[in-house]
């Protein structure tokens, strides 16, 4: 349940909704373009880095 539709072949992603206040996105917007990636990118790249941080702390 919510877990998103299945990636297509190869890609190895998944797509899901995000729903996010129009304040916030425009925050990620700006954030993304100042490092020249995609607001998709940029969500991604700030979620692998959480992960990260939170793998490091569990050690």
């Amino acid at each position: 349940m919510g877990e998103g539709k299945p990636a297509p072949t190869g890609t190895g992603k998944k797509q899901i909704p995000l729903r996010l206040s129009n304040r916030l996105y425009a925050e990620i917007a700006a954030w993304a373009e100042d490092e020249f990636r995609s607001v998709n990118g940029q969500i991604e790249y700030l979620l692998t880095e959480c992960v990260k941080k939170r793998k490091a702390g569990e050690r």
